[in-house]
């Protein structure tokens, strides 16, 4: 399990702080390793009542980037740094 602090980037107003997101993949060795970040390169989709997205990560897994959509809003690009 990794928890991200993350961002959305809207049209006009730039980068803005968002909710951290935690991350939880299990019986996926292969694709997360034990630190619970996802490799370099891993791109990440989900969807449900609570949105949308699709991310990839870079530099071993301590950051991404892609877009999501929340419910009642439009698309946004997402990005997220590890969490200390």
């Amino acid at each position: 399990m990794a928890t991200y602090n993350t961002e959305i980037h809207t049209g006009g107003g730039g980068w803005q702080d968002d909710q951290p997101l935690t991350l939880s993949i299990a019986n996926r060795d292969s694709s997360v390793p034990g630190d619970g970040a996802p490799s370099t390169g891993t791109t990440v989709t989900w969807s449900g009542d609570q949105g949308n997205g699709s991310v990839t990560f870079f530099d071993n897994g301590s950051a991404f980037q892609g877009t999501a959509q929340f419910p009642g809003e439009g698309p946004v690009g997402y990005r997220g740094q590890l969490a200390d």
